[in-house]
């Protein structure tokens, strides 16, 4: 009971906003006409957990959602708004949401390349499946402990401390349930090279590559961005950007 109410304490504080955006990369316009279902949706959070995560994973992007569209069957905000994301809140756990919730925040959108209507089915079936399952506030307490600006880890250990959470399926953090979405449909993300050594003359793979699907507690928000398997897209010039018409202050 105890431990219960401090982690809702702690996941309230930790919720608190300690900075505002002021820098955006794409028009609201451009980045709502962009979207695509299958897309994740990179944030750059501006709360005190998201410094946490920034920090530890060397990144602007702290936070990860998963764009399914109005046709996902979602349901709508108070506002008529359709929910068109699914993401894991600290708060409220795995919960859809209307795209103006990130309407004036820097983002980044993610494409995975070649996914069915199939795929994307299994996607929005998944996701639904994890509503209402609560954020690993195990993950909290182990990032709380890292939020002074300078905490004494050794780069080589800081990925791993993302990866301390209980391990009930129940729970999850915003990367970690997005990344088992697609492992799922076998989509790889940063998958381990498993090379066969090429001195081994016995061996009759020599020269194949294999990839071992890494534990989905393992990933962070910025492994989408990283990962050679999905494509960055910007909606500014994925709307006919022209530099010609760019109007510069005199």
């Amino acid at each position: 009971m105890l431990l219960n109410w401090l982690s809702r304490r702690l996941t309230t504080y930790l919720s608190k906003q300690v900075t505002q955006h002021s820098v955006r990369t794409s028009a609201w316009e451009a980045l709502e006409k962009t979207l695509q279902p299958g897309d994740v949706l990179l944030v750059e959070g501006n709360t005190r957990i998201s410094v946490a995560i920034k920090y530890l994973t060397q990144s602007t992007w702290s936070h990860a959602a998963l764009y399914l569209g109005p046709n996902a069957g979602l349901g709508a905000a108070g506002n008529g708004e359709p929910h068109v994301l699914i993401e894991a809140d600290l708060e409220e756990g795995i919960r859809p949401l209307s795209l103006s919730a990130y309407r004036n925040t820097h983002t980044r959108i993610c494409r995975p390349v070649g996914l069915t209507d199939n795929d994307i089915d299994k996607l929005v079936d998944y996701s639904k499946s994890r509503l209402g399952h609560q954020y690993d506030l195990k993950n909290v307490w182990d990032l709380a402990r890292y939020l002074c600006p300078t905490p004494p880890v050794p780069s080589r250990y800081r990925r791993s401390l993302l990866a301390l959470g209980s391990g009930d399926p129940t729970r999850a953090i915003c990367s970690t349930f997005i990344a088992e979405g697609f492992q799922a449909l076998r989509y790889p993300i940063l998958p381990v090279s498993l090379s066969e050594p090429e001195s081994d003359p016995a061996c009759a793979a020599q020269k194949r590559e294999y990839f071992r699907i890494r534990h989905h507690s393992l990933f962070a928000p910025r492994d989408f961005d990283a990962s050679p398997y999905f494509n960055v897209v910007k909606p500014t010039l994925e709307q006919g950007f022209d530099y010609r018409g760019f109007r510069w202050a005199e």
